[in-house]
């Protein structure tokens, strides 16, 4: 016997979701997949799979939603559901006793107040507010901070989080001094169970100061969205927002809840132009699909050979007598870098790693991997520290000298060529200008107020279409046409 099925799809900044419901509301089947920068394709995946389990046929509409849902509406035939409206109307079908909505995905999160309509004995939108504008607030700001500490977001961060008992506290309102704090508290030894909770406090301080300033939440209080399978964010928003047990409610169906309330939306309302078009619609434009934008000039990376400094190559230790050497040691945000030089400024051994979160255990793999090329053929006289862990590595290290990033920049440059009169650096956490006259710094400027313009911001964009950062990003971008703005 045939039966009228709905389709309800979310396609988020990170991840999709997909709901399959029967007339009577029913949630017969969800999908929660991350798209990594690829939502079509992984929209496609998903209804494969669930078109192997229930017949196409039977689905009789589709409601999208989401930041890609009005292009998908636009291929699958479907209808373009609000987020808002989605949200409100799933927490009316699966929470009706709540007024108060925190609604927390990989690019926006969201604050919905609710009423009860005697009218339509529905909850209806009563106030919204939304962060649209930085990442930090986001499930994109906690997974960032997860792979700086290399700690899954997914199994080990929430569980890691309940540990503490102190959390600290970190700035939450931007990543730049979010991860500045973290660095700060890496170097005073803080556990990373510690630095997790601090963050998830963070981000429900930051979210109770800026979209709840002003308005009135009624409790209980009801958390949806992928955010919401964190357990450490649970507690973070009990505390507070000074919930008793029992007074934050996490529905099952969390993560699907907007796919949910835009399915439930096309039901009620029986809209004409909800009609499913098929997968073969989806099939055909992504085989034909054409990039028609206007975009920049194609990169190049084609300079003469005059223009390198080729000064990093290691120089040969002899095998004769030791010598005279001298170590630097660089810890920044993401990488650390260890180096020993001769008396004549050759280098002759490097290493180059991630810090991960962990300075002194990237200090000492660097200094076993360097001490692995030079062994016992050089007398180390003297130790120079630089970077956002400097303070640290001197004291770990011994070091004579300690300078800053723009210190030991100028010095190196002008050593390397003594005409040079502009540095642009652009590191982990920060980018710097430098100005130089006659051998001296004489100006500079630093980007540390957003993560846009640093190598964080670069190294999570290719997390997040699954790109190697070292190997492939480079390469890729190398080989476009047509660069988009």
């Amino acid at each position: 016997m045939s039966r009228n099925l709905y389709l309800g799809i979310d396609v988020g900044s990170v991840s999709v979701k997909v709901v399959l419901l029967s007339k009577e509301g029913e949630i017969l089947k969800t999908y929660y997949r991350r798209s990594k920068g690829q939502p079509l394709p992984t929209v496609k995946n998903i209804l494969e799979e669930l078109f192997c389990k229930f017949d196409p046929e039977e689905v009789k509409s589709i409601a999208t939603t989401g930041t890609g849902g009005k292009l998908l509406a636009s291929i699958l035939g479907g209808s373009f559901i609000n987020e808002v409206i989605a949200c409100v109307r799933a927490t009316g079908f699966l929470c009706p006793e709540v007024r108060t909505v925190i609604e927390m995905g990989g690019e926006d999160s969201k604050l919905v107040l609710l009423r009860y309509d005697e009218i339509s004995g529905n909850s209806v939108l009563e106030d919204f507010s939304m962060n649209t504008l930085c990442a930090a607030g986001t499930g994109s700001f906690l997974d960032q901070q997860a792979n700086r500490l290399k700690i899954s977001i997914e199994d080990e961060f929430g569980k890691l989080a309940l540990k503490s008992n102190n959390p600290p506290r970190i700035a939450g309102r931007c990543s730049v001094f979010a991860k500045s704090d973290m660095i700060h508290l890496q170097q005073i030894a803080t556990p990373d169970y510690d630095i997790v909770a601090g963050l998830c406090f963070a981000m429900a301080r930051n979210f109770k100061s800026g979209l709840a300033k002003g308005k009135k939440t009624e409790k209980p209080v009801c958390f949806v969205g992928g955010v919401a399978s964190n357990l450490g964010m649970r507690r973070a928003f009990e505390s507070v927002f000074e919930l008793k047990e029992g007074e934050l409610i996490v529905p099952g169906f969390h993560k699907e809840m907007v796919a949910i309330g835009a399915t439930l939306s096309i039901i009620e309302n029986q809209k004409e132009d909800s009609k499913f078009a098929g997968l073969d619609n989806l099939n055909q434009y992504l085989l034909s699909r054409k990039k028609e934008h206007k975009g920049k000039e194609p990169l190049a990376f084609d300079f003469p050979e005059n223009k390198y400094y080729n000064l990093t190559g290691n120089h040969k230790v002899p095998d004769a007598n030791k010598i005279d050497a001298f170590l630097g040691v660089d810890v920044g945000s993401l990488s650390t870098n260890v180096v020993a030089i001769d008396k004549d400024k050759n280098v002759l051994a490097r290493s180059y790693l991630m810090t991960e979160g962990r300075p002194i255990e990237a200090i000492k793999r660097g200094l076993k991997e360097v001490g692995d090329q030079i062994k016992d053929k050089v007398d180390i006289l003297g130790v120079g520290t630089t970077g956002s862990g400097r303070y640290l590595t001197g004291d770990f290290v011994g070091a004579d000298v300690v300078h800053n990033e723009i210190t030991a920049q100028a010095i190196a440059a002008i050593n390397i060529d003594s005409k040079v009169d502009t540095i642009f650096e652009i590191g982990g956490q920060d980018s710097k200008y430098v100005s130089i006259e006659n051998g001296a710094v004489v100006d500079f400027e630093m980007n540390k107020v957003c993560a846009a313009g640093t190598g964080s911001f670069l190294q999570e964009q290719a997390e997040k279409l699954n790109i190697n950062i070292e190997e492939e990003f480079g390469e890729l971008a190398l080989q476009s046409k047509c660069p988009v703005n």
